[in-house]
């Protein structure tokens, strides 16, 4: 059991690896089948994880990019988020993480608070998307945005890095929850 780091290992020509952290199975692979029909440049790999740390594996490739699934019907969806986080190097969180809360359009069945999911993102210094993965056309439009952040983030964009992408996402950000 080892941290994930990375820049563990040296990136792939045209290759742009994302992987998808979360204790929902049918979530995750419905949005990694939305992710692999997006129209890409680069050649898109897609590892779904129920958790962290991963096995160790020597051939596993390099990820470029972390998204937290976390589901806001289950308690244990977030806290399964919040112990994999242990395991994440901390250079991951200069533009590699994002924080995807689903299942928002029924908050009336919601065991987790939106406040939570966004405290945990704004703790982490990380983008927080809201999409109903359910929805076909939400799910279609969040994987659109991912492969462009996962393009950014493996370097195939000239003059963008992780951190640019970061502080662009920042800027357009609602304000932090404590000033909610």
């Amino acid at each position: 059991m080892s941290v994930l780091r990375p820049l563990s290992k040296l990136p792939g020509l045209n290759i742009a690896t994302i992987l998808l952290v979360g204790s929902e199975d049918a979530l995750l692979q419905q949005l990694a089948d939305s992710v692999l029909k997006e129209d890409c440049a680069s050649e898109l790999r897609v590892h779904l994880a129920k958790s962290l740390p991963l096995p160790s594996n020597v051939n596993r490739p390099r990820i470029d990019l972390v998204v937290f699934v976390i589901n806001l019907h289950s308690k244990y969806s977030l806290q399964v988020v919040e112990e994999s986080l242990r395991y994440m190097d901390a250079s991951f969180f200069l533009g590699k993480v994002c924080f995807l809360a689903t299942g928002a359009g029924r908050d009336s069945h919601c065991s987790v608070h939106r406040n939570a999911v966004g405290k945990l993102a704004h703790t982490y210094r990380s983008p927080l998307f809201f999409c109903d993965l359910e929805v076909d056309t939400f799910r279609a439009s969040l994987a659109q945005r991912l492969v462009r952040m996962l393009q950014v983030c493996a370097g195939h964009v000239p003059g963008v890095s992780a951190l640019n992408l970061l502080s662009l996402l920042r800027s357009s950000e609602s304000p932090p929850p404590e000033e909610l």
